[in-house]
Order: structure tokens, then sequence, then C-alpha cells
């Protein structure tokens, strides 16, 4: 094995570090603006080449992983659950994945111009890939807590990047109450620790079913502390309230960024209350299925309401990020190898369209006058046709119409939701929320695209520029790219369920043989549960 694959799991967290020190010793575009202006190029050219970079070991993980492979990697050769741990398998190959296709066409699109109203803009996104990937691979739930802290401290500086007093304000928020979430975090983290003697995810799917009923009241209490925490960054409802502000008020290419940021609040829920309190949890088995799948689909349906009474572009799209991870948690809270591989499925398609919609409205605004995204008759786009097109494609697949893979994704959502308890409720909001996606975002093209005030003077070409488009377009042709290979990434995303639910392989890559036997004494996890047990 040569030394590349040897520390290949290390280096998508690596990476972005090294280069964030890079630019900061590059310096600040600030100060003579000949001398900053070229500073911008080459930071430029050093953070597209990183993330590139980063696409590049992202994609040679997931085919490494593909073949269920689960690559463990013992920092300073610690061994486990003593060391820090860094383990890829299928799940979190894919997020890498995805984090690095949705990274480089937002930093190629803030590199238009967007990176330049405010300091170390390069720096801060490094910073944040960094804390991104670091939470795909961590196998402890103290790192998870370390890399959320990272990418939050990123986030914080980006999402006031460009200043304005709105910005400013709703960062504030934004600010505090992730500093609240933080606190808790580190509660339920000690309750845990307290009556397991572990933080390694693997070691604890092997304790916490040994924990006698006595003290599984307390790790209850820890696992639903963490749900709190990790509903409230992935925005379940009624945690979600944050987000449309947030993410409406932040710069467009952080915006599409924080799309990716709402699925690590997602992939901890997976890791945490679907396998280590998953179905093999002992008396703590199960601890939120009582709740999650309810908060789910209540998420995605006040998401779409919320949709459906936007007056901004930038916030519709906000709203639609809160229904899409409703969607997404729902598939989850069906606790089933099909189900979850549905919601991998339909996770990777909304994450790339929402992250488009959010660049698309900025195209849209730019080219409106004064109006700029607010949904009322201005004057007519300098590319109706181009924009418009783009949008009827973002806005098929996030209602989800055939043959696109936001259809494909609802289809094998439903499909895993027969014979649940839940059925009825399941089909009526995945449906109803698709149907108002459509009538929210075609109330929105018409606005923008056909009821034009020809008395108004023309918006301008601000927004049309090749290098913008092209990047919205990365995102819009990779969501279509999910059609065209439907077959082998749902192939991909069953098997990362599967593979979850093995917890003996799981404990014997990260804790060796000692692990794997001491797994196969514990009760297993069901694969799919029978119907009338639903």
């Amino acid at each position: 094995m040569s030394w590349i694959d040897l520390h290949l799991p290390i280096l998508p967290v690596l990476l972005p570090a090294a280069t964030a020190v890079l630019l900061l010793l590059l310096g600040d575009h600030g100060g003579d603006a000949g001398h900053g202006h070229h500073k911008l190029l080459w930071a430029r050219r050093l953070a597209l080449a990183s993330t590139a970079l980063g696409l590049l070991i992202a994609a040679a993980l997931v085919q490494r992983a593909a073949g269920g492979e689960l690559i463990a990697y013992r920092v300073g050769d610690w061994p486990a659950p003593f060391g820090i741990m860094v383990l890829v398998d299928r799940l979190g190959a894919m997020m890498l994945l995805l984090g690095a296709c949705v990274a480089l066409p937002v930093l190629w699109y803030a590199s238009g111009g967007w990176d330049a109203h405010g300091r170390y803009f390069h720096v801060l996104f490094q910073f944040q890939l960094m804390g991104l990937y670091g939470a795909f691979v961590t196998g402890d739930l103290f790192n998870l807590f370390v890399f959320f802290e990272v990418l939050l401290i990123a986030s914080y500086v980006l999402m006031v990047h460009g200043q304005g007093r709105e910005r400013f304000r709703v960062g504030l928020h934004y600010v505090v109450l992730n500093l609240a979430a933080s606190a808790l975090f580190l509660i339920g983290v000690a309750l845990i620790y307290a009556k397991t003697g572990t933080l390694n995810l693997a070691d604890l799917a092997l304790r916490v079913p040994q924990v006698g009923a006595p003290d599984a009241a307390v790790l209850r209490v820890g696992a639903l502390l963490l749900l709190v925490v990790f509903g409230f960054k992935a925005a379940l409802m009624p945690l979600a309230m944050w987000l449309p502000a947030t993410y409406a008020a932040a710069s467009p290419p952080v915006a599409a960024l924080f799309a990716i940021m709402t699925k690590v609040g997602v992939y901890a829920i997976v890791r945490v209350h679907g396998v280590v309190f998953g179905d093999s949890g002992g008396a703590t088995a199960l601890t939120v299925e009582p709740v999650l799948l309810p908060l789910a689909l209540a998420t995605s349906a006040v998401g779409v309401m919320g949709a459906l009474s936007a007056r901004t572009l930038a916030r519709l799209v906000a709203w639609l990020t809160v229904a899409s991870v409703g969607t997404v948690l729902a598939g989850l809270g069906l606790y089933g190898a099909a189900a979850w591989g549905a919601a991998f499925y339909y996770m990777l398609n909304s994450t790339l369209v929402i992250a488009a919609l959010f660049l698309l409205a900025e195209l849209v605004a730019a080219q409106r006058g004064d109006a700029e995204g607010q949904l009322v008759p201005a004057s007519p786009l300098a590319q109706p046709t181009l924009l418009g097109l783009m949008m009827l494609l973002a806005a098929a697949s996030t209602a989800g119409l055939p043959p696109l893979p936001g259809f494909i994704g609802k289809l094998m959502l439903l499909e895993a939701a027969s014979g649940h308890a839940w059925v009825v409720g399941f089909w009526a909001v995945v449906l109803g929320v698709g149907f108002f996606t459509l009538v929210g975002l075609a109330r929105a093209g018409s606005i923008l695209f056909w009821h034009v005030r020809s008395d108004l003077p023309d918006g301008g070409h601000s927004g049309s520029s090749p290098k913008l488009v092209l990047a919205t377009c990365a995102l819009l042709g990779a969501s279509v790219l999910m059609s065209v290979a439907a077959a082998p990434i749902q192939r991909y995303t069953e098997a990362a369920a599967l593979q979850l639910m093995d917890r003996a392989a799981y404990a014997q890559a990260v804790l060796g043989e000692q692990g794997g036997a001491a797994a196969q004494t514990t009760r297993p996890y069901r694969i799919d549960k029978p119907k009338e047990a639903r």
C-alpha cells in the first residue's frame, strides 16, 4: 500500500487545514489595490486547486468504500477506543463527495467577486470545509463536537461576510443559539460518558446495550439532548425557525455552502440515534423513534408553508431547505435499510438543487433592478430564457417531477413506507409537500419571468457573467447526472444503509478482532422490520 493510500482517510481534513494556513501566510487582499488584487488572485487559485483536489480525494474514497471496505485510520497509531479514530465507510465517503461537489462550484461562484466583499473569505471557506469533512469521518463523539465547533466558528464569520445591518442582526441570533446548542452537546456527551466510559462510536455501540435499566434513564436523557443539538443543526422542527432568516440574509455563495451544513446534523442523527441508540441499544433502544418521524413530517409541512408565504426568492429557497431536511429525516424515522437508502439518495439531490437555487436566486435578483429578489413585478430580465430554464429544472427536481432524481428519491421513500403504521400520514405529507413546492416555485417563476413592467428601466446584466452561470449550471448538472446514474447510486445508498447496521464489522474495523467478537454476542440490528411490527 502506498503512502497516499495509507493516509487517504485523513487527507480530507488535513488538506483544507493546510490550505487555510497557507492562505493566512499569503495575507489578506486589503491595503494597496494593486498588490491586494494580486494576492486575491493567488488566494483564488490556491483555494480552487485545493478544493478540486479534495473532490478527487473524496471520489477515491468513494471508490474504495463502494466495495464494502471500512477504512480505519488511527491518528498517532493509538489504539481505539483511547486514541483519535478516523473511519470512512460508504456513508462517510458519500458525504465527503457530496460536500466537495457543492464546495467547488460554490467557491468558483464566489471567486466571481463575492470573495472580495470581506476579509479572509478563502481562509474561512477552507476552515469550514475542514469542519464539515472532519465531522463526516470522525469516529468518536468528542471529536464530532470539535469539528462541529470548527465549522460553526467559520460559519459565524462567513454569515456576516460582506457586512450589512440585516446580516449582523440575524448573525447575532445565529451565534447565540449555536453557542447554547454547543453547551447542550457537551452536557449530553458528559452524560453518555458517565454511564459508558467511552465516546468512541464503535465502542459505544457495544457498551450501550449492556447498560442496565437504572442507568439507562441517564443515557436516554443524553440521547434526547443530542437529538435537540443535532435537530437544531439539521433544522428539525420546532428548532428550525432560525434558518430561513439566516440563510436568506447570507451572501449567496455562503447560503449555498450552508446547504450542506444542515446535513451534518442529519448525518449525526444517523450515527448516534440510528446506530448507537438504534434497534440494538438494549434498554435505550430506539429512544428517539417515537418523536423523530412526527417531528420530521411536521418539519416538511411547516417548511413548504413557509415557502408559500415567502416574499423573496432567497427566503423561499431557505424554507425549501427546511422542507427537504424534513423529508430526509422522515425517511430516517422509518428505521429500515430501504428507508435509509432512499433518504440518502433524496438527500444527495436535494442538497445539490438547494445550493443551485441559492445561487440562481442571486443571478435573478441582480437583473431585476431595485426589486432584486422580491416577488413583485419588476423590469424584464436580461437573460429570461437561460435563467427561466434553470429555474424550471430546479423547480421540477425539488418538487419531485419525473424523470428527475427528486422524483426517484421520493418514490423510493414512499415505497419504503409501505406497511408502516404512519404510511397514510407519510404519503400525505410527502406528496402534499411536493405539490405545494411546485405551486410555490411556479408562483415565484411567473412573477419573476412573466409579470414584468415595461415602464421600468432595464435591470442590467450584472448577474449574467458566464463564470457565475457556469457554477450554477454545474450544480444543476450534477443533479441531472443523478437521474442518468440512478441505479448505481441507489445500490450504493442502500448498501451504505445496510453497512451502518452491521455493527460487528464496524466494531472489528475499529476495535479489532476482539471488538468484532463482542459485537456478535449482542442482539443484532433488524435490517427491515416485519410489517406487523411497524
